[in-house]
């Protein structure tokens, strides 16, 4: 077994609580067991109550750490921060008047057949390559949650390589009233089929030029 313990406080607010996590091995898994001590200590007001902070911890260790350590091998992580309102940056992202402007790497181009910025809606287009090769690709989108998430499925490719599926899942965090920071992660089914989109597709350096591409075009609205 190992151990992480730390204290716990908020600036300002009165109270003092010690977090302890352990990590406890089970063959090829691990058990996580997170105690949070001295609740007591902060005010009592509603902001404070147990039950907020056992939702909290359940979601971030239940769901955010599972999901984390669990994708770790089979996903693309690329993050980029625009000064640029979030509004703004979520309106080039959702609108296909202005999603066809940067959409893509460096040299492509963009045509858009459908886009359905809604749960269960259809988002179909196919990129350009510079060398003219079509790449087409179909999304389903699962979540939107304006202006901060957007997670769709994913499926593309081109004629004689392998296609490339996935679920992205894309982030616009407001840092300030003009600046955003955008995330964007994307979970394969598997690392093998994660390694060989990067290998055929340069996905990552791709996602880092559509990223600067944006940049650009936020910079021109």
């Amino acid at each position: 077994m190992k151990r992480i313990a730390y204290t716990w406080r908020y600036q300002g607010v009165p109270g003092k609580s010690l977090v302890t996590i352990d990590l406890i091995g089970d063959g090829a898994q691990t058990r996580v067991k997170l105690t949070h001590e001295g609740l007591e200590t902060f005010p009592k007001t509603s902001s404070f109550a147990r039950k907020n902070f056992l939702q909290g911890w359940t979601a971030l260790v239940g769901t955010c750490l599972k999901d984390y350590v669990e994708n770790a091998g089979r996903e693309i992580y690329i993050t980029r921060e625009f000064n640029a309102p979030q509004g703004l940056v979520w309106k080039a992202m959702t609108d296909p008047k202005h999603v066809v402007n940067w959409w893509g790497p460096q040299g492509f181009t963009t045509t858009i057949q459908k886009m359905e910025v809604r749960p269960g809606g259809v988002w179909q287009h196919v990129m350009h390559g510079p060398d003219g090769t079509d790449y087409p690709n179909k999304s389903i989108f699962k979540e939107v949650v304006k202006p901060e998430r957007l997670v769709f499925a994913h499926g593309g490719g081109s004629k004689g390589k392998p296609g490339a599926s996935f679920v992205a899942t894309w982030s616009f965090e407001k840092l300030a009233a003009k600046k955003t920071r955008v995330s964007i992660r994307m979970v394969f089914p598997s690392v093998a089929q994660r390694d060989t989109v990067v290998k055929t597709y340069n996905a990552i350096e791709g996602g880092k030029q559509t990223l600067q591409r944006l940049n650009e075009y936020l910079s021109e609205m």
